[in-house]
């Protein structure tokens, strides 16, 4: 008889996260459609980027209310508000690249292949091989720290070499949290599909904003 629970509660458990990761790739799917809407339409309509501050407060403020509502219907209206007002901040960088290298179409393409390649390799190896990747939470946390106030230094100081460094480093940590992420809905460690969509499309946007740094860096044709 012990030996039936314990099955069921395993099959019970394998049932969970199967739906957890169906319903997370669905609205990451939704989100990655919206984001890409709401770029292309502040592409099209030449808005100007809204600066640092209005981003982070933007941001902070839209990430906040997802994760306060992360449990009703109201979670997925800010989802879709958090990666809508991100795509509208991703547009006018887009236009930035196609007006400043003679190749800016192809740069912009080669950084969405990139990002879309590592998603699906790292990915595919976390829910393939089923390995555990809680160990990296704590470091990566303390990285995009860092990272990130290393990013807004670079910014105010305008220092490119720092600003080459942090594109760097948000490639090799933003592939880690694909890894952490993936891992922590297969283990367990994230049960709400709100969330682990949320914190997988923030490491899609910061990987392909930093690959696009770096092949505009290496790769840009004036």
């Amino acid at each position: 008889m012990k030996s039936n629970i314990t099955l069921s509660h395993s099959e019970s458990g394998v049932l969970e996260t199967n739906k957890l990761l169906k319903n997370t790739y669905m609205l990451l799917s939704m989100t990655l459609l919206f984001s890409a809407i709401t770029a292309g339409t502040a592409m099209a309509l030449n808005f100007p980027h809204p600066g640092l501050l209005v981003t982070m407060l933007g941001y902070f403020g839209l990430l906040f209310l997802t994760t306060k509502f992360r449990n009703s219907a109201l979670g997925l209206v800010f989802v879709f508000a958090l990666t809508g007002f991100m795509g509208l901040t991703l547009g006018p960088i887009l236009n930035m690249y196609i007006k400043a290298f003679s190749n800016g179409h192809e740069l912009i393409m080669m950084a969405l292949g990139g990002t879309g390649a590592i998603f699906l390799g790292l990915s595919g190896y976390a829910l393939t091989t089923r390995k555990d990747f809680s160990f990296m939470g704590g470091f990566l946390m303390v990285g995009v720290l860092v990272a990130f106030l290393a990013g807004i230094g670079a910014i105010v100081f305008s220092i490119p070499a720092l600003s080459l460094a942090v594109s760097a480093m948000f490639i090799l940590l933003m592939s880690g949290m694909i890894l952490f992420q993936t891992s922590q809905m297969v283990h367990g460690g994230e049960t709400n599909y709100i969330m682990a969509t949320v914190s997988l499309y923030v490491s899609l946007f910061n990987l392909f904003t930093s690959l696009l740094q770096m092949l505009g860096i290496f790769g840009g044709d004036d």
